[in-house]
């Protein structure tokens, strides 16, 4: 029998919980602790006056990675949560062009819609899905389920990376199959959903919109949150224990070694292994005690951190018919738009947007005949040096003037009943995110796959991470393939006598 192991896992977000649920099955103790007074991480949630809001992530895709999860804790995902599917996905508005573009799951629909911008664009759609497909399953699905602790692992990934030229820029890939600006923008903007710049990350998230098309995007009743605390139940339901409010202070390790985590207050849990789902970068500069220099040189530098996002949460008394579930707005400039925010570090004059408004498939989530609206608005992370008590109150007013202007949401300003925001000061103070990212560590070239922090620390033994920022990445997708990498990595650590209690007792 395998010896009983103390895990520790820092941070309750999704990928925590989902490792926590794969160590618990595994047969491990497991203790989750989170330092905010709920769990969820950037997942959390917010309810005011019959509103709520999912204040982070809004959709779900390759729900099978659910199905996989809630099978390991024993139950069914059909069990535990209701999805529904969502048709269209979202729609696209530009405010230079009176179209709009529906994306969808059916090519004939798809087709039409590109279509209508170039039928030379349309006759190019096929070639353009097919290798998309090619790099989401041999790439994102190989690469996204294998641990790269040594350069070694990664270099059989990089011939076949080149062959799918997939190590281009997603924006120059794009731009192979499309012409028109409308349709590029279509098909290169799904890297924003992880923080990513189409024209400075790699190609391999051209599989972000082939994964929608191939299966679905979808809303959890209740919202993403809802996934949160069903995954908690999962959590406590496999015996593991959920500790919220409690800050951890340190890791404690002696002779590179975990040992356990001392929370605010002086308190220590002992552990044979600990899970940090905290982000990657403060983990090794503000926990480890003693500090432990990376085994790496090129990883002593601070990798980057992505964009930040001004976020609006609107309570309104009325609903606006203009916008479905999800709902895209594209300013003028899109791309300066986006080397703004990205690459000069600095609020754009021109305004691209995203609304979330639940309500249309679940109208409980607002009030009668009101909107719950979440707008999200890419903005430079705290490198920018605003002062955010005075840029927040500006962009809220350039939002709401955008939305009811060029965004047709006509009355919008008049039907706010509550409104709420959070700002990449916010990202910084709740979620102790580097800069204030919103997104974790960009997923540029030099900085994904093992490039990135990896699932097991490089020094300190029995020490892993999941999250964001460590392989494979963000997203919900990236999350929960990360914690089944990170799971898998410490049970043949187990297997191999690396991690374990008798073993943490001999040193």
């Amino acid at each position: 029998m395998k010896a009983k192991t103390k895990a520790v896992v820092v941070g309750a977000g999704l990928g925590g919980l989902a490792t926590a649920i794969r160590l618990l099955a595994a047969g491990h103790e497991v203790t989750v602790v989170e330092r905010r007074g709920q769990i969820g991480g950037r997942a959390s949630r917010l309810r005011d006056a019959g509103y709520t809001w999912d204040m982070g992530p809004s959709l779900i895709t390759l729900p099978w990675l659910l199905d996989e999860l809630f099978a390991v804790a024993g139950t069914r995902l059909a069990d535990e949560l209701t999805l529904r599917a969502l048709d269209p996905f979202y729609r696209i508005y530009w405010e230079d062009d009176p179209r709009w573009f529906d994306f969808a799951g059916d090519r004939d629909r798809m087709l039409a819609e590109v279509g209508r911008f170039s039928t030379t664009d349309a006759g190019r759609y096929d070639a353009f899905m097919e290798a998309s497909r090619r790099i989401h399953e041999e790439g994102i699905l190989v690469a996204g389920r294998r641990p790269f602790l040594r350069a070694a692992d990664f270099a059989p990934l990089v011939p076949t990376m080149v062959r799918l030229g997939a190590l281009r820029t997603l924006g120059g890939f794009v731009a192979r199959y499309f012409d028109e600006p409308h349709v590029r923008q279509a098909f290169d903007f799904h890297s924003l959903f992880i923080g990513g710049d189409p024209f400075r990350v790699p190609a391999i998230y051209a599989a972000l919109g082939y994964l929608q098309v191939a299966d679905g995007v979808w809303y959890a009743d209740g919202g993403v949150y809802a996934l949160v605390e069903a995954l908690g139940r999962l959590v406590e339901r496999g015996g593991g224990t959920i500790v919220t409010g409690r800050r951890v202070e340190a890791i404690e390790t002696v002779d590179r070694r975990v040992r356990g985590v001392r929370l605010a207050g002086g308190e220590r849990i002992e552990a044979d292994l600990i899970v940090s789902n905290a982000d990657a970068t403060s983990t090794r500069r503000r926990l480890l005690e003693p500090a432990v220099p990376d085994a790496v040189p090129w990883r002593w530098r601070r990798p980057r951190q992505t964009m930040s996002c001004y976020l609006l949460y609107l309570g309104t008394t009325r609903s606006f018919p203009r916008l479905l579930h999800h709902t895209l707005f594209v300013g003028s400039d899109y791309r300066a738009f986006i080397r703004d925010v990205t690459a000069t570090r600095r609020v754009s004059d021109s305004l691209s947007l995203y609304v979330h408004a639940p309500a249309r498939t679940e109208p409980a989530m607002a009030v009668p005949g009101g909107d719950a609206l979440t707008i999200l608005l890419p903005v430079p992370n705290l490198a920018s040096g605003d002062d955010w008590s005075v840029r927040g109150p500006e962009l809220r007013d350039r939002v709401v003037a955008f939305l009811e202007g060029p965004g047709g949401l006509d009355g919008l300003s008049g039907s706010i009943a509550i409104e709420h925001c959070w700002t990449p000061a916010d990202f910084r103070r709740e979620l102790e995110a580097p800069l204030g990212n919103a997104f974790a560590t960009e997923p540029v070239l030099w900085q994904s796959a093992y490039f990135r922090q990896p699932n097991r620390d490089r020094v300190v033994a029995g020490l892993y991470y999941v999250g964001a920022g460590t392989h494979p990445g963000g997203g919900i997708p990236g999350v929960l393939l990360g914690a089944g990498v990170t799971a898998e990595v410490i049970e043949a650590d187990r297997r191999e006598g690396r991690v374990g209690g008798a073993l943490n007792r001999r040193r």
